[in-house]
């Protein structure tokens, strides 16, 4: 019973993983929206800074890794190279998600030492895509940390019985 529970858990956990960092992709990849200032027209997307495009490559190997180890995980052979992969990917994800949400206050707030006026006034259709995607990718990240816990906890039960 006890080993059905845990395989239920681990499952749970990693169909809520893999939901968060396809939502946060596909949220991303679909952020778009151009406006008008002072005569000169700009598009403001994903692409155009090298930050979000590293969150959403970060996404995007998460999301895959997360649906290969969807059916892997029924198999005993490789569940400590799985823990270990499990520490990188949450790594991972944190640091993207550092990186893009440090882009996303500059272009909500700008910087005045630096000049950089704010951008989420003129498109905040965009802002908002890119705040939704952030979330999931915190939730994302959230849920790996859960999950590398759990996982821990697993592994270290047998050796220190109560």
């Amino acid at each position: 019973m006890a080993k059905t529970k845990r395989i239920i858990i681990t499952i749970l956990l990693r169909l809520l993983a893999f939901g968060a960092t396809l939502s946060a992709t596909v949220v991303m990849v679909t952020s778009h929206e151009s406006a008008e200032v002072m005569n000169i027209k700009f598009s403001a997307k994903y692409s155009n800074s090298p930050t979000f495009k590293f969150y959403v490559t970060a996404e995007a190997i998460a999301t895959g890794y997360g649906l290969i180890v969807l059916f892997l995980s029924s198999r005993r052979s490789v569940d400590r190279l799985i823990v270990i992969l499990d520490v990188v990917i949450a790594l991972i994800l944190t640091s993207s998600v550092s990186a893009a949400l440090a882009v996303a206050q500059i272009g909500k707030k700008g910087d005045t030492h630096a000049g950089w006026l704010p951008v989420c006034n003129q498109v905040p259709k965009f802002c908002d895509h890119v705040t939704g995607a952030l979330i999931a990718g915190f939730v994302a990240a959230m849920v790996y940390l859960v999950l590398n816990l759990y996982s821990l906890h697993v592994f270290l039960t047998p050796l220190f019985p109560e």
